[in-house]
């Protein structure tokens, strides 16, 4: 198992437990892209330098007496315009802040009052040792019955988070995900953008048909379902680079925009295609392996190379949802 990110102890009120908290994400981006000298080929890497070498002679590349090193720049806050105090890094590390070592749970409240901007970042929550067993798992069950989340505080990275803890996992394998969450300064009113959408009636024949649509689309979500195609275009560019083949380019058609397409009509069509001969309501489920080996013919062969069944998702927990984002005025 991996090292935890952070290990303390969640409080509520007189009960304490020790609990670890690992990254529940990782980047599988395999696209590196390196900055490179056009008339060289060469790769172009960085040097930190004085700010008063760049205004003497901005053009001309620093001398060695005035770059400088890690070890040599630490942290300056600006208290005023170009005067700096300076932060070492123990001085950060020994500030006295509570919830760099306990999360002290201050409320309860429903997982739908949490609106879904709020969350950022997700992570495992498990127990730090065997004697913070029990508490764990009769707090995550208590959270489970009372259809609650608990919202605490939590430092690291530099700075305090809200953080909402919530169950997570499945009888056999318990377990709750902590969330940190933005604070409400942070997020725009979405009121600047939203006073923006004109007020339209809506059309009971139009809104008819839309629903019809979204039920003949509707499913669970399958998360395994969706690749990343930004990364596959670029990789198919840099293989046709190294073939020197041509590269291939975006051949989506252009947007009619003089065009003016009826809303019903639009629809109508919308619905019959997805409807096609059979008539369904529903999306078809995709077919299980068994019934996908029943229907295959054997042939004597594997089966082609590169294609696999799409195996149910391992993930553990994930951020409660509200439709409809609820945001202060101002």
């Amino acid at each position: 198992m991996a090292r935890p990110y952070w290990s303390g102890q969640i409080q509520i009120s007189l009960v304490s437990f020790g609990v670890k908290l690992f990254v529940a994400t990782e980047a599988r981006g395999d696209i590196h892209f390196h900055e490179i000298d056009r008339r060289t080929g060469e790769r172009v890497r960085h040097q930190k330098v004085l700010a008063s070498a760049l205004e003497r002679h901005p053009e001309e590349a620093a001398e060695q007496d005035e770059v400088v090193e890690r070890p040599q720049i630490v942290k300056g806050y600006e208290y005023s315009k170009g005067r700096y105090v300076t932060i070492e890094p123990d001085e950060l590390a020994n500030l006295r802040v509570a919830s760099k070592h306990a999360m002290e749970v201050t409320r309860f409240v429903d997982s739908a009052d949490i609106p879904p901007e709020f969350y950022e970042k997700p992570y495992f929550v498990v127990p730090e040792n065997a004697s913070s067993t029990e508490a764990f798992v009769t707090v995550r069950k208590a959270l489970i019955d009372a259809k609650k989340v608990a919202l605490s505080k939590i430092a690291f990275s530099g700075r305090e988070h809200i953080v909402a803890i919530a169950p997570a996992g499945t009888d056999a394998h318990p377990g709750m995900m902590a969330y940190t969450l933005r604070y409400d300064a942070e997020l725009r009113d979405p009121a600047t953008y939203f006073d923006e959408v004109r007020k339209t009636a809506v059309s009971a024949d139009s809104l008819a048909l839309a629903k019809e649509l979204i039920k003949r689309r509707s499913g669970s979500f399958e998360p395994e379902s969706f690749v990343d195609g930004y990364e596959a275009a670029v990789k198919e560019l840099v293989e046709a680079k190294l073939k020197q083949v041509p590269v291939p380019k975006d051949e989506a058609p252009a947007t009619s925009r003089g065009k003016v397409i009826n809303l019903m009509d639009a629809l109508r069509k919308s619905v019959s295609d997805d409807a096609g001969d059979s008539k369904v309501e529903k999306p078809r489920a995709r077919k299980t392996e068994s019934a996908t080996k029943e229907s295959r013919p054997h042939t004597g062969k594997s089966p082609t190379k590169g294609m696999s069944l799409v195996k149910g998702s391992s993930r553990t927990g994930k951020a409660p949802a509200r439709a409809t984002p609820r945001r202060k005025t101002a």
